[in-house]
C-alpha cells in the first residue's frame, strides 16, 4: 500500500522531473540527452565547448569576414549553455532536471516569436562577450516573462552578421566534425565561404521602409551602411519571410548534442568534402537564395533547399539550363519532359534602360515553384505552386487560394490544324490566358511581368523592383530548372525517356520484308495507268 500511494502521489520533485523528461523526449530521445548530460556534468567548461560550433575559417569571395565574427562565434557555445543555468549557478554544476530545464527553454515546441526572441537573445550575448556592435536590447516584461522584451535598433551589418551566425549554425549540422574540431588544435581549419545575404537584409529594410525607393536597391551593399531597422520590425519579417529561422537554435542544439554522443571513428571516418564549397556560385541557385527559399518554406522541400545551402545543389538535379542546353521551349521541353516532380525554375533578365541602352547591372531573378511537372496543354492547370523575387531582393509568393492558373506550358501542336483564336506558345504562371502574371515566350528571348492585379492565384506583390502597372518587358539571360523530386523521380524519367527512344526509333525505321512485290503491288498499277490510261487490261485468270 505504501508503495502504491507513493506512486499515486509522486513528490514535486518527481513530478517536474517527468514533466520535463516527456517535453524533452519529443525533440531528442533520453538516451542520448542522459549521455550527454553525463558528458557535460562532470565539466564546468563541458557543455560550452559541445555546443560551440565546428572550428573553420569562415569568409567571403574575394572578402575577410566581417569584423568580429569569428569572436562572434567562439562565444555562440556559452551563449547558449547560459540557457541551461539554474538560477545563475554555473552550467556545469547543474543537476539532471536543470539541464533538462534548459534544454526544453531551447528545443521544446513554443510559439515562432518566443523562438525568434530567443534567438535573437543568444546573439546579444554573443555580441556583449566579444565587443561587437548589437542594437539588440531586452527590458522587463510586466507579464512576467523571464526572458523580458526584445527592444533596440538593427543596423544593416548586424543584421547581415545574425543572418550569417544562423547560417553557420544550420552549415554545423552539415560538418559535425570539420577539420580541426575537437582534435589536434594544430590543424588548419577548413575553409568555408559564407552565403550572399544581401537580398535577406534588403527585404528586411524594405519591409520596415529603411529603403523606400526602389532604384536605392540596385547596386546596395552591405558595408554601405544605412538606416537601421527596429527589432519589433526586424521579427515581423522573419515571421512573415524567414520563419524558419525560428527552428534554427532547437536544430543546432540537437545537432551538437547528436554530435558529441557519436561513436568517434564514425565521426572521424564522415567526409569534409562536402562540408565546404570551396568556389564561388555558379549556378542562378546560389547557396544564398536557397537558404532564403528553404527559410520561407513550411514543406517538405524546405530540407531539400536547407541541404543545398550548405553543400549546393546536387548537379544530378539541374534538369536544364540554356546557356548549356540551348534556349527555346522544344530544348527546355526536352529536359523537363517525364519528370513528374517538383520543380524549380529560376529565370534570369534585365529591363531596358530608356529608349534603346541595356543597363546590365540592373539583372534580376525570379522564379517560380512548381509542385508537379509540366504537361503540353492550351490551359492552365496545376495544384500548387509559388512565385519568388530572387534578386537584387527576396520575397516569397505562396498562393491565394482564390483560382488555380498555376502553370501553362504550350507546345506547338504535331498536327497543325487552323485556328481561329491560337493560344499563345510559351511558359506562363498566374493571370489568364493573354494576360498572364509572367510569360515567357517559345524562343526564350522575352519576358512579360505584369502587375498582380491580373492575378488570383498568387499572392499580391511585386517580382521585379520599379514595376509599376504596366506590363514589364525583359531580354532573358540564362533559364534554369532544378528537380526537386529525388533520386526516385529522376529514374522514373530516364525510364520514360527510354521509352520514348524506342518508340521513335521503330517508327523511323522501315521494314522492306513486309512490303510485298513491286509488280503486284498498287502504287506501281497506279503509275502504269497514269503513264498510258487507254490502255485495256485483262484481269488474269
Amino acid at each position: 500500500m505504501g508503495a502504491s500511494s507513493s506512486t499515486a502521489n509522486p513528490s514535486p520533485e518527481a513530478h517536474e522531473q517527468r514533466e520535463q523528461e516527456t517535453l524533452a523526449s519529443a525533440a531528442l530521445a533520453l538516451p542520448l540527452l542522459r549521455a550527454a548530460f553525463t558528458r557535460t556534468a562532470a565539466d564546468a567548461g563541458a557543455l560550452p565547448d559541445a555546443l560551440a560550433p565546428p572550428r573553420a575559417s569562415f569568409r567571403l569571395p574575394g572578402s575577410p569576414p566581417p569584423p568580429h565574427f569569428h569572436d562572434l562565434l567562439a562565444r555562440l557555445g556559452p551563449a547558449i549553455a547560459s540557457l541551461f543555468s539554474a538560477d545563475g549557478a554555473a552550467a556545469g554544476d547543474a543537476g539532471w532536471v536543470p539541464f533538462l530545464r534548459g534544454f526544453n527553454r531551447c528545443c521544446a515546441r513554443v510559439s515562432a516569436s518566443r523562438s525568434l526572441a530567443l534567438l535573437l537573445r543568444v546573439y546579444a550575448a554573443a555580441c556583449d562577450a566579444t565587443g561587437a556592435p548589437c542594437g539588440v536590447q531586452f527590458q522587463p516584461d510586466e507579464g512576467g516573462d523571464e526572458d523580458g522584451k526584445v527592444v533596440g535598433e538593427l543596423a544593416p551589418e548586424e543584421i547581415a552578421a545574425f543572418l550569417w551566425m544562423c547560417w553557420v549554425m544550420t552549415w554545423s549540422g552539415s560538418a559535425p566534425k570539420a577539420s580541426g574540431d575537437g582534435g589536434d588544435k594544430s590543424e588548419e581549419p577548413v575553409v568555408v565561404l559564407l552565403p550572399d545575404v544581401t537580398h535577406l537584409v534588403l527585404s528586411a529594410l524594405v519591409s520596415a521602409g529603411a529603403v523606400a525607393d526602389d532604384d536605392g536597391i540596385w547596386g546596395w551593399k552591405i558595408p554601405s551602411g544605412g538606416k537601421g531597422v527596429k527589432v519589433q520590425e526586424f521579427t515581423s519579417w522573419m515571421l512573415s519571410t524567414a520563419s524558419g529561422l525560428g527552428n534554427c537554435l532547437s536544430r543546432y542544439v540537437q545537432d551538437r548534442f547528436r554530435s558529441l554522443v557519436a561513436d568517434p571513428a564514425e565521426e572521424s571516418s564522415v567526409s569534409t568534402v562536402n562540408t565546404t564549397f570551396d568556389t564561388s556560385d555558379v549556378y542562378l541557385l546560389t547557396r544564398g537564395r536557397a537558404w532564403a527559399i528553404a527559410l520561407s518554406l513550411r514543406n517538405k522541400l524546405s530540407e531539400k533547399f536547407l541541404s543545398a545551402s550548405v553543400i549546393g545543389m546536387d548537379t544530378e538535379d539541374l534538369l536544364y539550363r540554356s546557356a548549356i542546353h540551348g534556349k527555346g521551349l522544344s530544348r527546355f521541353w526536352s529536359g523537363v519532359e517525364g519528370y513528374n516532380g517538383p520543380m524549380l525554375i529560376l529565370l534570369s533578365a534585365f529591363s531596358k534602360g530608356g529608349v534603346e541602352n541595356v543597363d546590365s547591372n540592373r539583372r534580376w531573378v525570379i522564379g517560380v515553384l512548381t509542385e508537379e511537372g509540366f504537361e503540353s496543354k492550351d490551359t492552365f492547370y496545376g495544384s500548387s505552386g509559388f512565385l519568388c523575387a530572387a534578386h537584387p531582393i527576396f520575397h516569397m509568393l505562396p498562393p491565394s487560394g482564390k483560382e488555380k492558373n498555376f502553370v501553362y506550358s504550350h507546345l506547338h501542336p504535331q498536327i497543325r490544324v487552323y485556328e481561329a483564336h491560337p493560344k499563345p506558345v510559351g511558359l506562363a504562371f498566374g493571370g489568364t490566358v493573354g494576360n498572364e502574371r509572367i510569360f515567357l515566350d517559345e524562343d526564350f528571348s522575352k519576358v512579360v511581368v505584369r502587375h498582380h492585379a491580373v492575378d488570383k492565384t498568387y499572392q499580391h506583390g511585386s517580382l521585379i523592383p520599379n514595376q509599376g502597372y504596366l506590363p514589364v518587358e525583359a531580354s532573358v539571360l540564362d533559364v534554369e530548372v532544378w528537380g526537386l523530386g529525388g533520386g526516385a523521380t529522376r529514374r522514373q524519367q530516364d525510364m520514360y525517356k527510354k521509352r520514348e527512344n524506342i518508340f521513335s526509333e521503330q517508327r523511323r525505321k522501315v521494314d522492306l520484308k513486309t512490303f510485298g512485290n513491286w509488280e503486284d503491288s498498287p502504287e506501281k498499277m497506279m503509275m502504269d495507268m497514269m503513264a498510258d490510261p487507254n490502255r485495256v487490261r485483262r484481269e488474269d485468270r
